[in-house]
């Protein structure tokens, strides 16, 4: 019925127009319609003469005329005849005119206003927003917003809401998109604080009221709330986009309106800027603010730094602190990252220029120095998993002063001799110490060579050095080796020169960390940092030459014709040809103009998957790369130089698509790209992944994609899985042609055809890995407890051969006691251990910097980073792939004492233990990984018991409590897996402390 009554027209009319006879009879006719618009007098245009006038103007409710003619009064800079200089101006005239303008003039004109928007500039919407463009005006919209935002969420709005209510939000948030567009907003709104003439003592009250308005996320909030509103009303209505509902979108405004504000020479306010930053930074987007400040103030032609380091010196220490480590991450991540270790001297350039502008952004703030002193020394590990490029820069902008890189060298070296902190520290940490050290030793040398000496004469050099060579893990004492013999070739000569004659040292990664103290970096101009990205060194490398096999070259033209005999011919034709369709499946569509006849084409090069996956309108596109991606990548990883050169940028697109089209099998087909680029790649891509992980801008499923990713790649390459897709990638000149195929091999039993179909990757393929190994690890000894309750072994029955076979086993390890050689039985065949290298690949490239990170993420202040690693799921699912990636590296990895050491602290840590009291399946995850750890260490538990003596028996204590608190009972439940678990993680961990005892009692005297 609503829709059947609609008022044909609507007409506004004042009090002072209405007469006692207004309401009268109106007749069809267009006669009577016409002599009715004669009687009814026509509004006169009135015009303001003071704003007095022009504020009952607007109360009155104006024709068009009259308003425009009130707002272009009311937009000049002055009013003659009051006291009223500008409508910007607080007082309290102003403020009823905003009030008016907001709640009577906009909600009831917005529709001509808008209509009106494309005219020149002297258009009622520009006088409307120049009118209301200052902090009064703002604040009229945010009170006229919450007021209409709670009479929505009212109960009884909530029953019967009027249709006006989403209306008016509606208006009021395009009036506000509208108005705070443009980048010097908050310019203008300083200046107009600060014009007046009443003192910085009035100034301040105006300034700090715009600083809390627009720094404490008000806007935000409002915006947010008032847009759902609007979209719950009329969901089926496409809505604007409304950008101050967008913490990101406003934060980025926020962040250049502040760019233009410190960067106005005549902005006198620098602490009220600093303020706004501060707030700013509060906002949820801290890393993208300073970004955009960083793009706008530093990395940009003609920028001066020193007003990025004015906006950080009125910060507090700790705000300064975060800032500035940013500010070193991002300069890392996007340009030094691609120089590697930088052993080119095309990188030099740039590593000056960047510190150039760690030196201008620093000045003469002395706290800007300490924070970078303490970055290059403390436990944040001086860039953690970044390249060496980032540690050049820093050492080469506070070098300029001796006493600073006295200071660093002399923590350094106390820190990398400490034995807690060799002990302790993940190897990728002491890694980039170890740089530090020895760039700032270098350092040193070249300013004081008489201080260098003096260091390295006392007992701190002394004690480095001897912790070193005492530490349990092979690349820690490498690492004490290398600084000792780079540092006394600075200072000792001829003989006297430390020289420990181990091949490790003079290889290329230790002649590499030596010639570091050779490295000196000056203060460089900016202007390498706005050139265009070039390719890194390692891209401009020439491809290694890989010798063929020599084949018999085929004549350019022409055909062989080779007459065969009737004996060598086969015995029935080979070519079958193909069977003519009955129909064509594309002229199925009842309409020709749907038919696509010009399907694109499976890419064959990288740069057309890239092209591809990057298309994501086209449905066939985002198809065919997808089911491209697994074989192409893998085809082409040892062949040329393609997949190196992208492999970042394919692993990027990958980790970021989403499923637009819903495709079938979508996420199965985008992991097995990733694992392909993995697998092709490891020791590139393993560390880009565990980055990625943490420092990437990704939702929990990709996050959790990209651990799934880790843990299939690591066991595909250490020979655990085998991937279909490996035998689809090969090349057909490593196959034999199918007819020679079943001469040749058909007949062998062993033989078995390979399948051509991909199976695609369960969505819980990490989770049947991992309950795979459990049944592997609880299996002995659940066998042991049958054969206890089954009798005692003297009674049970074996056979000659059996026992034959043992006592031969027995035979043999007497007379060949050496345990680095192994026999058979039978024909004492001589079998030597073979150097595992994918053990040390997984270590130090997928193991490492995934703890490292979780370690560095752990001493963060970051929002972000505390959300990935206290999520239940991503830090069970981060848990159980460090399980798989020790497991797959096996127990012949030559780091396995240090990775040992690592993942079993990493599990008794308090974040760890803390959120899985209660949760299950972190339960589950931290109980796996003490299996996979005594799984791996099975046959050396006597070192683990003598390096993590208290580690263990803590271990017992916890695994105890956990199975005591299980009521388990639910047979094949989830409770019932983890308690069985637990017994057998308590089992094994009993029967190493009761066979070590006597090594565990000197490391737990006192031992609470």
């Amino acid at each position: 019925m609503d829709e059947l009554l609609r008022p044909s027209s609507i007409v506004r009319t004042t009090k002072s127009e209405a007469e006692p006879g207004f309401l009268l009879e109106l007749s069809t006719s267009a006669g009577n319609q016409h002599s009715i618009k004669e009687r009814q007098p026509k509004p006169a245009h009135k015009t303001p003469t003071t704003p007095a006038d022009a504020l009952e103007i607007l109360k009155t409710e104006p024709d068009y005329d009259s308003l425009i003619s009130a707002l272009a009064f009311l937009s000049r800079h002055e009013a003659p005849g009051s006291s009223l200089t500008s409508i910007k101006q607080p007082s309290p005239l102003s403020a009823q005119l905003v009030q008016v303008l907001v709640s009577e003039i906009v909600p009831n004109y917005w529709a001509l206003l808008i209509e009106d928007a494309d005219q020149p500039k002297t258009s009622a919407l520009r006088l409307l927003l120049y009118c209301l463009s200052s902090i009064t005006g703002v604040n009229a919209i945010l009170v006229r917003l919450k007021a209409l935002t709670a009479e929505a969420k009212s109960e009884a709005a909530a029953k019967a809401r009027r249709p006006d209510i989403a209306l008016g939000l509606g208006i009021l948030l395009d009036l506000l998109c509208r108005l705070l567009q443009g980048d010097g907003w908050l310019l203008e709104a300083f200046r107009l604080a600060t014009s007046g003439h009443d003192g910085p003592a009035r100034a301040r009250p105006r300034l700090q009221e715009i600083v809390a308005t627009f720094g404490g996320g008000r806007i935000v909030s409002l915006a947010a709330e008032a847009d759902e509103i609007v979209k719950s009303d009329a969901p089926s209505k496409q809505a604007g986009d409304i950008w101050p509902a967008d913490s990101l979108q406003y934060t980025q405004w926020l962040g250049r309106n502040t760019a233009k504000l410190a960067s106005d020479p005549s902005n006198d306010e620098a602490k009220a800027t600093s303020d706004l930053f501060a707030k700013a930074l509060r906002l949820g987007h801290p890393d993208a603010l300073i970004k955009l400040l960083l793009s706008e103030l530093v990395v940009t032609p003609r920028a001066d730094p020193a007003v990025f380091g004015t906006l950080l010196g009125h910060l507090a220490q700790t705000e300064q602190r975060r800032v500035l480590f940013s500010v070193l991450k991002i300069f890392s991540a996007e340009h030094l990252d691609r120089l590697g270790r930088c052993e080119s001297e095309d990188s030099k350039p740039l590593i000056s220029a960047v510190a150039g502008a760690l030196n201008g952004i620093r000045g003469s703030n002395d706290n800007a120095t300490k924070h970078f002193v303490e970055w290059l020394t403390g436990s944040s590990g001086a860039g953690l998993g970044e390249g060496i490029g980032i540690r050049r820069a820093v050492l080469a902008a506070i070098s300029q002063s001796k006493d600073n890189i006295v200071a660093v060298l002399e923590k350094s070296l106390a820190q990398f001799g400490d034995q807690l902190y060799i002990k302790h520290s993940p190897i990728l940490q002491q890694e980039a110490h170890a740089q530090v050290l020895l760039l700032s030793a270098g350092y040193v040398h070249r300013k004081s060579p008489i201080k260098l000496a003096m260091l390295l004469r006392s007992s701190i050099w002394l004690n480095t050095i001897s912790n070193r060579l005492r530490a349990p893990q092979q690349k820690a004492r490498i690492l004490g080796m290398v600084v000792g013999e780079a540092l006394s070739g600075l200072v000792d000569k001829g003989d006297k020169r430390l020289n420990f004659k181990m091949e490790e040292t003079d290889e290329e990664e230790g002649a590499w960390y030596k010639g570091l103290t050779e490295i000196s970096d000056d203060i460089g101009p900016l202007d390498f940092l706005f050139k265009p990205r070039v390719d890194s060194p390692k891209r401009k490398r020439q491809p290694k030459l890989v010798q063929r096999p020599v084949t018999a070259q085929l004549p350019p033209t022409g055909f062989i014709i080779e007459e065969l005999s009737d004996e060598e011919a086969p015995e029935e034709d080979d070519i079958v040809p193909y069977a003519k369709p009955d129909s064509d499946p594309e002229d199925s569509d009842e309409d020709a103009t749907l038919v696509t006849r010009n399907k694109p084409k499976a890419p064959v090069y990288i740069r057309d998957l890239i092209k591809y996956l990057r298309d994501t309108e086209s449905y066939d596109h985002q198809k065919l790369a997808l089911t491209t991606t697994p074989t192409l990548i893998r085809r082409k990883a040892d062949y040329g130089t393609e997949v190196s050169e992208h492999a970042e940028e394919l692993a990027s697109l990958l980790v970021g698509l989403s499923d637009k089209f819903e495709l079938e099998n979508f996420e199965e087909l985008r992991v097995q790209g990733m694992i392909a680029i993995a697998v092709a790649k490891p020791e590139k891509m393993g560390q880009w992944f565990a980055k990625t992980f943490f420092d990437g801008d990704y939702s929990v499923s990709q996050r959790a994609s990209i651990l799934v990713v880790l843990g299939i790649s690591a066991r595909e390459l250490a020979g655990f899985e085998t991937s279909d897709y490996s035998a689809a990638a090969a090349f057909p000149s490593k196959t034999l042609p199918e007819r020679v195929e079943r001469l040749y091999i058909s007949n062998n039993p062993a033989y078995t055809q390979p399948s051509s179909a991909l199976k695609p990757l369960p969505p819980n393929a990490l989770d049947n890995i991992v309950t795979s190994l459990t049944s592997a690890f609880l299996a002995p000894m659940a066998a042991s407890a049958a054969d206890a309750a089954t009798g005692p072994d003297v009674l049970k029955l074996s056979t000659f051969s059996s026992r034959l076979e043992q006592s031969k086993e027995t035979q043999d390890q007497q007379l060949h006691p050496n345990p680095k050689i192994k026999y058979t039985p039978h024909n004492k065949t001589r079998v030597r251990i073979i150097p595992n290298k994918t053990a040390h690949l997984l270590a130090t490239f997928f193991f490492s910097p995934l703890t490292a990170r979780f370690q560095a993420a752990l001493h963060s202040s970051s929002r972000a980073n505390q959300t990935i690693l206290f999520h239940p799921h991503l830090l069970a699912l981060y848990l159980k792939t460090l399980a798989l990636l020790l497991h797959a590296a096996g127990p012949s990895t030559l780091a396995l004492p240090q990775l040992t050491a690592d993942f079993w602290r990493l599990l008794l840590g308090t974040a760890v233990r803390a959120r899985a009291v209660g949760d299950l399946p972190v339960t589950q995850a931290v109980l796996f990984g003490f299996a996979a750890l005594l799984d791996v260490n099975e046959n050396r538990m006597r070192e683990v018991c003598e390096e993590l003596g208290r580690e263990v028996v803590e271990a017992q204590e916890w695994v105890a409590g956990v199975f005591a608190g299980l009521r388990g009972g639910d047979e094949g439940g989830e409770e019932e897996r983890v308690r069985v678990l637990a017994a057998g993680v308590l089992v094994r961990l009993r029967e190493g402390v009761e066979k070590w005892r006597m090594v565990l009692v000197g490391d737990l005297i006192g031992f609470g």
